[in-house]
């Protein structure tokens, strides 16, 4: 009923939500983060249905055996693919290798973890702190590859907000394989002051798993604004993007993540900032600043704040459906 409810609700809006054709593309859980924020694995399956989207990324909301299988059936009935989130395994790994054995019988195809909630300039104040984090990190990482690797279900760590592309680098070269590889998301490390094209290029041979996106970008004092776009609307070249990712890893699906809210501010002309960059230098900064400038959007980066809960949900869902209907015209066809 619930689901239902925001399906009449949302087909308030000019937009269409029953898709006329199914799109290669698929959709993260995590482009509801702002607003609707989907828990239930079998809810956000069927609205996702709905919308034509190709599969889903989410987190199982039920490792019971019987709630796995009915995910695993309905996304052969659909046609659509399943990939799992998941957290990194602590002290105890138990809970993290009973949910891996849960996804890969849900018939998940990776499932995608991170080392970092938030964003690395604002989570850690010194190089010490961001040093211990580090640590922890790759010990996790490894303990969690050791875990895929005995049960044959693949990791896909992503890009988020912590490591440069060269520290990315540098996990993926020690642990690829056959059950780990990478989520790419392809927007964030523009706040690391990454060039995106160069990621793309770098990270593409070890992709297992993605966070599609567009951004846009414009200045403020302490550095630049940085924002999910409606794929097509933004700076980033998408159709390319994803032309390198599948002319490398041909059977990798394309996932988006458009997480619609206000800008994002990354100071990078703070010192707060510098502060765990100790090998990044002022080329860097100046490369980005350059592309800021040269990407100056037409108009404000858009907002929610200030928006109605039915507006805000309204947006939120009609920035998925726009996605999706630009990667049924454009991506579809690579």
């Amino acid at each position: 009923m619930m689901r239902r409810t925001f399906l009449a609700a949302s087909a308030a809006a000019s937009v269409a939500l029953a898709a006329p054709t199914k799109s290669q593309m698929g959709v993260a859980a995590t482009c509801y983060l702002s607003f609707r924020r989907y828990r239930d694995t079998s809810e956000f399956l069927e609205h996702m249905h709905d919308l034509g989207a190709g599969g889903i990324q989410i987190s199982l909301s039920n490792l019971e055996p019987a709630f796995g299988k009915s995910i695993r059936e309905r996304c052969e009935r659909y046609g659509m693919y399943f990939e799992t989130m998941g957290a990194l395994p602590g002290a105890d790994t138990a809970p993290f290798e009973k949910a891996m054995v849960a996804s890969k019988e849900a018939g998940a195809l990776a499932m995608r973890v991170g080392c970092l909630s938030g964003r690395r300039y604002e989570t850690f104040a010194t190089l010490a702190d961001w040093k211990q984090f580090v640590d922890r990190s790759w010990t996790s990482v490894e303990k969690a590859v050791r875990i895929a690797e005995r049960l044959q279900f693949p990791l896909a760590l992503e890009n988020h907000k912590d490591w440069t592309a060269e520290e990315y680098l540098k996990i993926l070269g020690k642990y690829a394989g056959p059950y780990m590889g990478a989520c790419l998301d392809t927007g964030n490390n523009i706040s690391l002051l990454d060039d995106p094209m160069e990621l793309v290029e770098k990270i593409a041979p070890y992709v297992v798993s993605t966070h599609l996106k567009d951004m846009a970008v414009d200045e403020y004092p302490k550095g630049f604004l940085l924002s999910e776009m409606v794929m097509g609307t933004g700076m980033l070249d998408v159709v390319k993007i994803a032309s390198i990712i599948r002319k490398a890893r041909p059977k990798t699906k394309l996932t988006l993540e458009m997480i619609t809210r206000d800008p994002l501010e990354v100071p990078c002309l703070t010192d707060k900032y510098w502060a765990t960059f100790p090998d990044r230098n002022g080329l860097a900064m100046a490369r980005t600043l350059s592309m800021v400038r040269a990407n100056k959007p037409t108009k404000p980066l858009p907002r929610t704040t200030g928006l109605d809960k039915d507006a805000q949900l309204r947006v939120e869902e009609e920035n998925v459906v726009a996605s999706l209907n630009y990667a049924r015209e454009k991506l579809d066809r690579l």
